[in-house]
């Protein structure tokens, strides 16, 4: 295998497996579609850098904000986490500082699931089949093998007084684990027609 190409001479391009190719065999189209693309990208990159910058600077805003908003009510806040809104005076506009944790479970919840399981079982001979197709469809597994956390979070909501049941519910809730978050700020305006907040896009796709 050639060793890539890292010095391009004048006169020359490297292609896609890095191979020096002079630019006189190049097609007209070919040249023009990578000048398109190159000239795309640079502004991309360009874009890609003042968003990065207008998230740094919103965040630090906020937080400013957050923080003078506490010293005014001789408040003590802890830290930087914590969603926050913020609406313009007349209310057409709302800023939305949003901190989403991301969560896995310990080997707690298969005690969890055990515990499930023996009330399931005695409950079969009752009344109660759709508690089973919601507990078995909690606990399916995606194709990553993960599973999905709000599912098996909204078996908490159920109102069910077997102990066992209760005693489930709190290996569950022990069982959880923050393993990152992302923090995001979202900019919304007022449709005056509707009165709905609508986000204005930071992204391409929905801009």
């Amino acid at each position: 295998m050639a060793t890539p190409v890292t010095n391009i001479p004048d006169g020359y391009k490297k292609n896609a497996v890095g191979h020096l190719i002079p630019i006189e065999t190049i097609k007209p189209i070919d040249l023009a579609r990578d000048e398109l693309v190159q000239e795309i990208v640079l502004k991309a990159q360009a874009l890609n850098g003042q968003i990065g910058g207008f998230k740094q600077q919103a965040f630090a805003d906020i937080a400013a904000f957050v923080q003078l908003s506490a010293e005014h009510y001789k408040a003590k806040l802890g830290g930087q986490k914590g969603n926050v809104t913020l609406l313009s005076f007349d209310g057409k506009y709302k800023v939305v500082r949003a901190i989403a944790e991301h969560i896995q479970f310990d080997e707690r919840l298969q005690a969890a699931k055990a515990l499930i399981d023996d009330c399931i079982t005695d409950w079969s001979q009752g009344s109660r089949p759709e508690i089973r197709v919601l507990v078995n469809d909690a606990f399916q597994v995606d194709q990553a093998g993960n599973i999905n956390t709000n599912r098996v979070l909204g078996l908490r909501r159920l109102e069910i007084t077997d102990s066992r049941w209760n005693e489930a519910m709190k290996a569950i809730g022990e069982a959880v684990q923050v393993v990152g978050s992302k923090a995001y700020v979202r900019v919304y305006e007022r449709d005056d027609a509707s009165g709905e907040y609508r986000p204005i896009p930071l992204n391409v796709a929905s801009a």
